[in-house]
């Protein structure tokens, strides 16, 4: 019941922040978004965000917002900097640098990524999520559902995808049986 609230309020919350940004007519240039703000970011012209680190000789690290040549292809979502709301509800990092199909790998993050509160309400890091376990041969969907029945497995499902990563075993997450090819 809790859960439901949460997700609404969430939604609400994103929808809003829709809203003023629309009203404002905010152009989100990537270059201009402070570093804290970077991550989870989508330019006016669809491409995503990322933080990038600049190393100077001497200095301390400084972060910079570039822009990516990751194109968003739902176009709603141009122009959008992502709410501390949904940072948190996806249990998400804005310090992020190089966002990466890894951490679809902690238990923690894909449960968060995979709660209804991020389903419903964070579509823009849902769509980044969903294309990182595509990239990966897994459909987010499909790897929640997994991780909503048992985490391992869902860890253990997305470490065997793609040729990438070589199918092993685990006594823990057994995979399904598959005969090998030419077999009666």
């Amino acid at each position: 019941m809790a859960s439901d609230l949460h997700a609404k309020l969430a939604a609400f919350a994103f929808s809003m922040s829709l809203l003023v940004s629309s009203a404002l007519g905010a152009r989100v240039v990537c270059e201009q978004l402070t570093a804290e703000l970077c991550a989870f970011a989508v330019s006016s012209t669809s491409r995503r965000c990322v933080l990038e680190n600049m190393h100077c000789a001497g200095r301390p690290t400084e972060y910079q917002c570039r822009t990516s040549e990751v194109v968003v292809e739902d176009g709603l979502l141009a122009g959008l900097v992502e709410t501390d709301g949904c940072v948190r509800a996806c249990g998400v990092d804005r310090a992020t640098v190089g966002i990466s199909s890894d951490s679809l790998l902690d238990p923690r993050v894909a449960g968060a990524l995979c709660s209804s509160a991020c389903l419903q309400g964070c579509p823009n890091i849902v769509d980044l999520y969903s294309n990182l376990a595509a990239g990966e041969g897994v459909a987010f969907s499909e790897l929640c559902e997994v991780h909503r029945a048992n985490p391992r497995r869902a860890m253990a499902q997305l470490q065997s995808s793609g040729a990438a990563h070589p199918a092993h075993s685990d006594a823990a997450a057994p995979s399904p049986a598959v005969p090998p090819s030419g077999s009666p």
